[in-house]
């Protein structure tokens, strides 16, 4: 059976629920221009589990969790589940921290860029040139041969821990487990932390957007690197609903509001942000998806997004403990620091890891 998903008008259509999901989130509780953020959404959950003490950003997310399973989900009905890894594990493990503390500074994914954009966000510009010219640079080592290795079959129980550790969070979010007395888990009492949708609203909507991004395979690093590598706009005709569709329910739902300064969670240092995506889209380019394919692919069975996706949860304790992640006050103090070291480290994966001189 033909999948309908996969056809330009499916892409459109999935790229316009998207946008329509996200705003939506916003106005029921999520964060301003921050419906859905894989990356921001990530570092809430690595606050809630104690992997850093930002006060301001603990909370289980429960889009996050909804994307796995609505992606394994869908896999399993489509007959599309197929455990795979072992394609450089350790080497995407890292990818996934340094594309959160690039994510961190900029302060969001290629997601949240789009929705800022479309929420009137103008600092978004200078992320999204980032985000293209860094995954810019990994079209460059893809056509230089560069390639992690073949991914290898896997037992079928071993593509379930993802979206049984999900399933498990979501227990912990449903019935707030205290583990010791002043946590974990950690939940935000002020701040981004502190906002959000219903849960059933936001794990319904996790599971509708993890299941057709699944059948679609939406991507927006994807999207960025078919224009540049084959001219191919396949991708980016849904990333273009994604945009469209959440401009036009920002406008009617009140949420647009024009500007640099003083939009919700963003900072107007623009050599920071621009250089914070490049940095993300570098390593997306390197690994293969930006962070919500990953955590789509991790619910198909593929082990090494897996890994990926758990980088970028590590990645976020890190950028917090460290002093890399950004504030609306501006870049942090070492999050210049925390750019060097991961260009330097993606550099040096795109050069060592090519198949051909």
């Amino acid at each position: 059976m033909a999948n309908p998903f996969a056809s330009r008008a499916g892409i459109v259509g999935v790229g316009v629920a998207i946008g329509i999901t996200a705003t939506l989130l916003q106005y029921f509780g999520n964060p301003p221009n921050m419906g859905i953020c894989v990356a921001c959404m990530e570092r809430d959950i690595a606050g809630a589990l104690g992997l850093h003490r930002a006060a301001v950003v603990q909370y289980l997310r429960p889009e996050i969790i909804g994307f796995v399973i609505g992606a394994f989900l869908a896999a399993l009905l489509a007959k599309e589940y197929r455990p795979r890894g072992g394609s450089a594990p350790l080497v995407r493990f890292f990818l996934g921290v340094f594309a959160m503390i690039g994510a961190l500074v900029f302060l969001g994914c290629p997601w949240r860029a789009l929705l800022r954009l479309a929420g009137g966000d103008w600092n978004a510009v200078t992320g999204l040139a980032g985000l293209a010219t860094g995954i810019g640079v990994g079209v460059l080592f893809l056509k230089s041969g560069y390639s992690l290795g073949r991914a290898y079959s896997q037992k079928p129980a071993t593509g379930y821990l993802l979206p049984v550790l999900m399933a498990g969070l979501f227990l912990l979010l449903v019935f707030r487990v205290s583990f010791a007395e002043g946590g974990p888990l950690f939940f935000s009492q002020k701040g981004p932390g502190s906002q959000f949708a219903p849960i059933w609203m936001s794990l319904g909507a996790g599971l509708i957007v993890g299941a057709i991004a699944q059948r679609s395979r939406f991507c927006t690093m994807g999207a960025i690197r078919d224009v540049i590598l084959l001219r191919d706009f396949h991708l980016m005709s849904g990333v273009a609903g994604l945009l469209v569709a959440a401009f036009a329910m920002n406008l009617i739902l009140g949420q647009f509001k024009p500007g640099f300064a003083g939009q919700p969670i963003a900072h107007t240092d623009h050599l920071w942000n621009f250089l914070g995506m490049a940095l993300a889209g570098l390593a997306f380019a390197l690994a293969g998806g930006c962070p919500g394919r990953q955590l789509f692919l991790s619910g198909e069975g593929d082990l090494d997004a897996g890994i990926f996706a758990l980088g970028m949860i590590v990645g976020a304790g890190v950028s917090h403990n460290f002093a890399m992640a950004s504030s609306p006050a501006g870049a942090a103090a070492f999050g210049p620091a925390g750019i060097l070291v991961g260009f330097i480290f993606c550099l040096a994966v795109g050069f060592t890891m090519r198949e051909r001189a």
